[in-house]
């Protein structure tokens, strides 16, 4: 029977993420043609899981119980895997982050690792599969993409700032979200809608978004990209002094924040469905 091992350095819990989510990544690469005839719903007609999405999980914790059977897995598509013990590592994964992007062979869908530890993210890893390309943190160690360190945007100003956002899948949440962006687009640079949130976490932190907000995000949607935008200096946070979580997620360099949350505020941008 196999040991099971002692919770791991964050560098040593980022090694075993990247590799597995790189052959996440190939595997969904690799299947999209097939996949993308088996495809079913979940909350809403619009809300599509592949045949790969389940594929790529099953593949990713056989992985990680291979090499820490002791360890707990939660993901998109089958939840928790066991409880795990105080001090204990949970892996937290999105096979596919972006799945309608899969569906429609747009290339920002990313495969989402990160390592948890008494309710801190201390690793993550998230790859864009159809691009290869990678982004990496640990707590503590920066945000790291290709050999340089992550730092975010420049920006100091609302009005010049390039805000990416996203939508639910139920239709009276995204008429209450369509008002906010209404309310939001006369105030800023302009908006961009990319359809993965890991992804778009992943370009705040590289300066490729200015900022970004969305509710109605789940912990595996911003597990790895909520930490590589942290370790690469924004602020990451709810509205009113909650944490990131389902009711608002907002990411932006400091210089930003306190006015893009305080336009979220005033929209309403947290209420609604």
């Amino acid at each position: 029977m196999s040991e099971i091992p002692v919770a791991s350095a964050p560098d040593e819990l980022l090694a075993l993420a990247v590799r597995v989510a790189r052959e996440a990544a190939a595997t969904a690469r690799r299947m999209r043609a097939a996949a993308i005839g088996d495809v079913e719903t979940k909350s809403t007609d619009t809300d599509v899981v592949t045949a790969a999405d389940k594929a790529v999980e099953r593949q990713v914790v056989e992985a990680l119980l291979a090499e820490r059977p002791g360890d707990g897995v939660l993901g998109e598509e089958y939840g928790d895997s066991a409880e795990v013990a105080p001090g204990a590592v949970r892996w937290i994964l999105d096979p596919i982050d972006g799945t309608v992007n899969y569906l429609y062979g747009l290339p920002q869908y990313a495969v989402s690792l990160a390592a948890e530890r008494d309710g801190e993210v201390v690793a993550g890893v998230v790859v864009n599969a159809a691009t290869g390309d990678e982004w990496t943190a640990t707590r503590g160690g920066g945000a790291w993409r290709a050999g340089r360190r992550l730092s975010g945007s420049v920006r100091t100003t609302l009005d010049q700032s390039l805000v990416g956002t996203g939508f639910g899948y139920d239709a009276r949440r995204r008429a209450h979200q369509g008002a906010v962006l209404a309310g939001l687009i006369t105030r800023v640079r302009d908006i961009r809608r990319f359809g993965a949130a890991a992804l778009d976490l992943c370009m705040v932190a590289e300066g490729q978004l200015d900022a970004y907000f969305e509710k109605g995000l789940n912990v595996w949607d911003h597990a790895a990209g909520g930490l590589i935008a942290t370790e690469a200096g924004l602020t990451v946070a709810g509205l009113a002094g909650a944490p990131a979580g389902r009711t608002m997620l907002v990411a932006a360099p400091p210089a930003i924040f306190p006015a893009l949350h305080d336009a979220l505020v005033e929209l309403d941008a947290a209420g609604g469905p």
